[in-house]
């Protein structure tokens, strides 16, 4: 009974270390139609502030001090900045001006510039196996995300085939904001060395929204032609901004960030390769769209590349 009860809770803690991936793909599809009603930083500090401020009440409902120490405070305001400003800055704007399904192949490749942070900073192994897995990760993406031609004729075209509309400003967007996010994963935990991460992540999305929400402010003022403060949404449109913002930024990051702030950052992060996956399956459940054999084919590939990172020493160096 003992064994099983602990397979039980093993399985638990999986679900819920896949559960903020999950969100985020389904999220950023919630976030795409509002773009034609609103400025991409309007959505932003949507996302941020109602997610910050729920929680905050999650930590006081618990019994945690709001405080952060003082140690803490120059990290987390930095961790805000990088992590909340411009990452969600970046990624909401990528999103508007994304011509191709190459922007999400880009946001989601963050795991390998975790990966090289991690061993840099904190002397985290990866071996040549864990290797192998982020660059299975990379081309599960890829399949998940790119057209077949552009996959099928990479070796003999090269980047040319991208054209100017694929390989546009909106994917540049994405890559800061992919760079960002790996950057800002690893200043959780030196924001969190003395306080506790739920409260540090509601801090972060509450302070890293107020620069988004400052400029949507005295953008209509300074220019009359701009797009007005508050966006003339549908009770549709205003769901989904609930879903992206409550569901998919604060119960998503308020996950992420508890597990990145302990453990192993390169085991964690290379979950972001299924968030592609979980977008095309909600597609599949809700929508009725159809997975391509190419799809398929990244899908098995971004499993195995967990498994492969999740268990790269074991595989490295077997136990006798």
């Amino acid at each position: 009974k003992g064994a099983v009860g602990w397979q039980r809770l093993l399985v638990l803690r999986w679900l819920w270390m896949v559960l903020p991936f999950a969100l985020w793909g389904t999220a950023m599809a919630a976030m795409k139609p509002l773009l034609t009603g609103a400025t991409p930083l309007t959505i932003a500090w949507m996302r941020l502030l109602p997610a910050g401020l729920l929680l905050l009440l999650v930590a006081v409902l618990s019994g945690r001090s709001l405080a952060v120490a003082a140690a803490d405070r120059p990290w987390l305001l930095l961790f805000a900045l990088v992590d909340g400003s411009l990452f969600q800055g970046l990624l909401t704007q990528g999103l508007g001006d994304t011509g191709a399904a190459l922007g999400s192949v880009l946001i989601d490749s963050q795991p390998l510039a975790v990966a090289l942070l991690a061993r840099l900073l904190f002397g985290e192994a990866i071996n040549p196996v864990g290797w192998l897995g982020l660059l299975v990760g990379l081309a599960g993406i890829a399949c998940l995300g790119l057209p077949g031609p552009l996959l099928r004729h990479w070796l003999l075209e090269g980047p040319q085939l991208l054209g100017d509309h694929a390989w546009s400003q909106g994917e540049l967007w994405m890559l800061g904001a992919a760079m960002a996010m790996a950057v800002g994963t690893v200043l959780c935990r030196y924001a969190c060395r003395h306080t506790d991460a739920l409260v540090i992540t509601g801090w972060h999305l509450l302070i890293g929204a107020l620069p988004l929400l400052a400029t949507c402010l005295v953008r209509p003022v300074l220019d009359p032609a701009a797009a007005p403060f508050w966006p003339a949404w549908s009770g549709v449109d205003w769901a989904l901004m609930a879903y992206a913002s409550l569901l998919g930024s604060g119960v998503a990051y308020g996950l992420y960030f508890w597990f990145a702030s302990r453990g192993d950052l390169t085991s964690f992060t290379s979950l972001t390769f299924l968030t592609p996956l979980f977008a095309l399956l909600c597609g599949l459940a809700l929508l009725g769209e159809s997975l391509k054999p190419l799809q398929w084919l990244g899908a098995a590939l971004a499993l195995v590349s967990v498994a492969l990172i999740n268990r790269r020493r074991q595989l490295w160096e077997p136990q006798p």
